[in-house]
């Protein structure tokens, strides 16, 4: 082998400032990573590790990088040897905290009677950002029906769901014939299945990925359904 062959990106440390404080991490890692590896929460849903592309859909990781002009979506960028970043900056609360005002109002807050309630992300996010769970000025609206009853081995809740992808790209991991997918759009998107329904039992049944990804509640087994973790 050469010896001019690079090492691997991510065998190489850089040294970053997360507000005003110095920290090492790999280069190559994802900056929202980089944050929460160091103690630095960072609000997010969509967030999954080893994604070979950051979903960005939540909207809620953003950061202030010196040198940028505005806010960016920390799961985006790549860390940098120097770099220098401010995760609570007015701006950047702003942002999140009307991105999580905007999936309040289309969210069912019924916590008591929900399985993530405790351990529910959304939740966290908003007494981080100091929100009520059902905020002003938008008005609530909601998906029918309340819960869509098709899978064979789970129900799916659209008014609960943050339509994160996280489901989504768990089941395309896991699965040879993944069955999950976003459908229809803008405010009617919900997560759909697809495939062989009458044989998900025997393929789902193998594995609750999709459950165990579900950062607030929005799938859940079937009454009498039991599946054994992969």
């Amino acid at each position: 082998m050469s010896d001019n062959v690079l090492a691997p990106k991510n065998a190489t440390k850089v040294s970053i400032v997360v507000d005003q404080k110095r920290v090492e991490t790999k280069a190559g890692t994802s900056l929202l990573k980089a944050c929460l590896d160091n103690g630095y929460f960072v609000p997010n849903l969509c967030y999954l590790e080893k994604s070979e592309r950051p979903a960005a859909c939540c909207r809620l990781c953003f950061v202030e990088i010196e040198g940028s002009d505005h806010p960016v979506a920390s799961c985006c960028v790549e860390v940098h040897d120097g770099m220098t970043v401010k995760t609570d900056t007015p701006s950047v609360r702003q942002l999140q905290t009307t991105a999580v005002k905007l999936l309040l109002s289309v969210h069912d807050v019924n916590c008591k009677n929900c399985p993530a309630n405790r351990k529910c992300a959304l939740q966290d996010i908003a007494r981080h950002l100091k929100i009520g769970l059902k905020p002003k000025p938008f008005p609530r609206r909601f998906k029918e029906p309340a819960i869509d009853t098709v899978h064979p081995c789970f129900d799916y809740y659209p008014n609960r769901c943050v339509l994160c992808g996280r489901c989504v790209e768990v089941c395309k991991r896991r699965g040879d014939r993944p069955e999950l997918m976003f459908t229809k759009r803008g405010f009617e998107t919900v997560i759909g299945f697809f495939g062989r329904l009458d044989g998900s039992r025997q393929d789902c049944g193998k594995c609750r990925g999709c459950i165990d990804a579900c950062p607030v509640g929005a799938l859940t087994l079937k009454n009498g359904f039991f599946s054994q973790p992969i």
